[in-house]
């Protein structure tokens, strides 16, 4: 099969890429690889056909203590960039992760530590190396750092986060594997034994519901193109932001219609809300410091998926660099959602309605303690809605029975949860009809009552164009049902009107952290719900490329400076969701799924309703 510029690397492309780099990066034996993946093709490149398999590779030398990032020719077998990387840290891989762990565990300061607390058996012990932040503290500076939090599992062995060991923190020095120092700011009881996950007698009562397709899905693949109810599209991975897009498009009256040229999941951070001990230090930046795509999980028939599925595996890496398979990492199935339009001729007693499916392309990713679902959904309408399921197990921390805290909310005896918030930057390259797009900004106000407007019922649409990055820095507003609006102002639908799609708010919040805050300036995306910038390559994550452990500042705050122009230029989305979470005993001891979204749809990109052509539902499938 011909392989397109936009696939994801091959098993023997990341081997190759692998190889460049031992052999001519200059780097230690000890060197291990935080990312090898593609390095896509400009649009001028696609266009011209000129575009060559790169890949992007980045390395971390711990007997250097450097960071080195490249793009590899992988035709010509070597580097076509390398550099030192100066200041910067690499994420966080999931061996290094899980060896920070083990590092201390066996540390002997850290087992007397968990003596003192009745904790003798070191194999029930779960100890998580976490991202350190950056908060100027004099040992840590320079170094490469994880704070450690501590769990004991309980006794049936399905809850590793069972019974939190509070005020218990190994720092470890993840560059020389030991600990540092354990950071212990005193005792708190273990708490009670908790209920299992899997529970000892389920349910009996609920009925098979089996959803079949006889004659096969409506969708096609050919690698990694898909069609679909005049959808097209490419589906791709990323070993940091997990499942990607290219080339969104739309069939319109025979001609494919351009929407978006790349859309992901970008950035998310999670800034938990309680100053006591070292709660402070809870913020995890879950692409930037350890990448989604390296915790996709392999989903299963019946359990993550139901339906006639197509599956698309992931070819990743572990920290050698060799090829590491993920198998089904990508669902992707048609679903019924309810009905599509209906309208009823009360006078001819005529009824006619259109039920909707929708394409739905997911990927499930556990970090740690929390399960994230991040679902795509593609209507026949030309909607696309953009969602996020989270479960898994609310970061539980300990308290003595019968006390609670100000700064969360009891889940059982014992145990509590921080207030906190799940934060998600999503980034849209725009190219609707065409890679020259504006940006608008649409509110509605209340007209007051007088001339003009005499029943005081008036509501004034009022746009405004956004020419500028710093003027494209916005937030919702309720008050005003805001929304914004890439049009293209070269194309015309039939009522002489710029084409364009528009960005519809779903469940958001605002953040509490204080700007100046550590966090804060680290994930200074998170103070806007909307931005926008002129492309340039390498902006490609609002926290910037190295957020592990940076001072703060870089990405979005730091581009928007420029202050670039708007108008008429490839434009880049970026859109902020924030899932504000206190959880609840419901919460325990697994949480269910919670939802946020949000939507794109097309406002005057076509001329009418393109779902009208959608045949009607066969009478035998329709209940009498």
């Amino acid at each position: 099969m011909t392989v397109h510029p936009l696939d994801p690397l091959s098993r023997d492309e990341i081997s190759r890429a692998a190889g460049i780099a031992r052999a001519s990066g200059g780097l230690s034996d000890a060197s291990w690889f935080e990312t090898i993946a593609l390095h896509e093709p400009s649009k001028q490149a696609l266009k011209d056909g000129t575009s060559r398999r790169e890949a992007f590779v980045c390395c971390y030398d711990p007997q250097s203590g450097q960071t080195w990032d490249g793009i590899a020719d992988l035709d010509a077998g070597k580097f076509r960039v390398w550099r030192h990387v100066e200041g910067m840290h690499a994420r966080i891989v999931a061996d290094e992760f899980a060896a920070g762990g083990d590092v201390a565990k066996a540390d002997p300061a850290f087992i007397a530590a968990c003596a003192k607390r009745g904790i003798t058996d070191m194999d029930s012990v779960l100890v998580e190396a976490w991202a350190a932040g950056h908060f100027a503290i004099e040992d840590e500076e320079g170094e490469r750092i994880a704070y450690g939090h501590c769990w004991v599992r309980n006794e049936s062995g399905d809850n590793p986060y069972a019974r939190p060991i509070a005020n218990l923190h190994p720092v470890i020095d993840l560059r020389r594997m030991k600990v540092l120092r354990v950071d212990d700011f005193g005792i708190v009881p273990l708490p009670p034994e908790c209920t299992p996950i899997i529970h000892p007698s389920p349910r009996v009562d609920l009925k098979p519901l089996e959803i079949t397709q006889p004659e096969g899905p409506s969708f096609t693949v050919e690698g990694n193109l898909v069609r679909w109810q005049k959808w097209q599209l490419r589906v791709g991975f990323h070993v940091r932001d997990g499942l990607i897009f290219h080339t969104i498009g739309y069939e319109d009256q025979g001609k494919l219609r351009s929407i978006m040229h790349r859309a992901s999941m970008a950035e998310m951070v999670v800034p938990y809300g309680d100053p006591t001990g070292a709660n402070y230090r809870r913020n995890a930046f879950d692409t930037g410091e350890y990448g989604v795509g390296q915790f996709l999980d392999s989903l299963t028939l019946g359990c993550d998926c139901l339906g006639h599925i197509h599956y698309f595996d992931a070819w990743g890496h572990d920290w050698h660099g060799k090829p590491k398979l993920i198998r089904n990492a990508i669902c992707m199935h048609e679903e019924d959602f309810g009905t599509l339009w209906k309208f009823t001729n009360w006078l001819t007693g005529e009824v006619t309605v259109k039920r909707s499916r929708r394409l739905v392309i997911s990927s499930i990713s556990t970090i740690g303690n929390y399960v994230y679902g991040f679902f795509w959904y593609f209507y026949q309408d030309g909607t696309i809605g953009v969602e996020v399921k989270a479960t898994g197990i609310p970061f539980a921390s300990a308290l003595p029975v019968g006390t609670k805290s100000p700064y969360g909310a009891l889940m059982a005896p014992g145990i509590e949860a921080h207030v906190h918030q799940h934060v998600f930057s999503y980034r849209f390259d725009m190219a609707v009809d065409g890679e020259k797009n504006s940006v608008k900004e649409v509110d509605f106000s209340a007209m007051p009552t007088g001339p003009g407007n005499p029943y005081g019922n008036a509501i004034r649409i009022n746009e405004r164009m956004l020419v500028s990055e710093l003027q494209a820095q916005r937030d919702i507003d309720l008050h005003a049902q805001r929304y914004w609006k890439i049009v293209n102002a070269e194309k015309k639908n039939a009522l002489d009107e710029p084409t364009a799609y528009k960005l519809v708010p779903g469940v958001n919040a605002f953040p509490y952290q204080d700007p100046l805050s550590p966090v804060g300036q680290r994930a200074g995306f998170m103070y806007h719900h909307f931005w926008a910038t002129q492309y340039a390559e390498g902006e490609n994550y609002p926290a910037g490329q190295y957020p592990n452990q940076h001072k703060g500042g870089d990405g979005l705050p730091a581009w928007t400076k420029a202050d670039r122009s708007l108008d008429q230029q490839n434009v880049v989305v970026w859109y902020t969701m924030n899932y504000h979470h206190l959880p609840r005993p419901e919460d325990w001891p697994v949480q269910p799924c919670v939802y946020a979204n949000f939507h794109w749809m097309p406002s005057g990109f076509f001329d009418a309703n393109p779902a009208l052509d959608v045949p009607s539902p066969k009478p035998k499938h329709c209940c009498a």
